[in-house]
């Protein structure tokens, strides 16, 4: 056997040449599936992530769907799941379905950040139904503050008020999804 071995892996010109041809061979089969199964994979979850019903009302109130912007859809067409923009009148709401473990699910100081806004008073609120929610206030020169709270729900009902937290939760299976995220702002008079 060792003598079988040694003739096979010797350092001869053919037995170089034929391991590379069969390495090469390899890669570009392994490319092949790989991209054969990104296109399969795409396609069903684009076409899922078009369709999602939003609540029709919010806390009572009902609830009037708000445009996307361009760089909205931008952003939706890469996210994995569905994104919403509501008003209830008071108050704008932010409503994501979370279909798989993303990075692209941030917190929303972030988004207000990179629009120029000042963050304060950032803290962890109870609403009227004992739900926690991550809230600050956003403040720009020259535009009314704004008071903006989020929260992730898991498909068993767990709250996440951090978007790292939740996402190690999901990615590590602790968490199952679909998840729902939700970000309000309301302007402070």
């Amino acid at each position: 056997m060792g003598a079988f071995l040694e003739r096979w892996f010797a350092n001869r010109f053919i037995n170089r040449i034929a391991h590379k041809a069969v390495f090469a061979s390899s890669m570009l089969v392994c490319m092949l599936w790989s991209a054969a199964s990104a296109l399969q994979g795409d396609a069903p979850s684009s076409a899922t992530a078009t369709f999602q019903e939003w609540p029709s009302e919010w806390e009572g109130t009902p609830l009037r769907p708000l445009a996307l912007s361009e760089v909205e859809h931008r952003f939706a067409d890469r996210f994995p799941g569905a994104i919403a923009r509501m008003t209830d009148g008071r108050q704008m709401l932010v409503m994501r379905r979370v279909d798989a473990p993303t990075r692209m699910l941030h917190p929303a100081t972030d988004c207000y950040r990179a629009l120029g806004y000042g963050i304060a008073q950032a803290r962890l609120e109870q609403d009227v139904h004992a739900r926690l929610w991550r809230c600050f206030v956003a403040e720009r020169h020259g535009v009314q503050k704004m008071r903006v709270c989020e929260r992730i729900v898991d498909a068993e009902g767990a709250a996440f008020t951090d978007t790292s937290a939740w996402y190690w939760a999901a990615a590590t299976g602790r968490s199952r999804g679909p998840w729902q995220a939700v970000t309000s702002a309301r302007t402070i008079e």
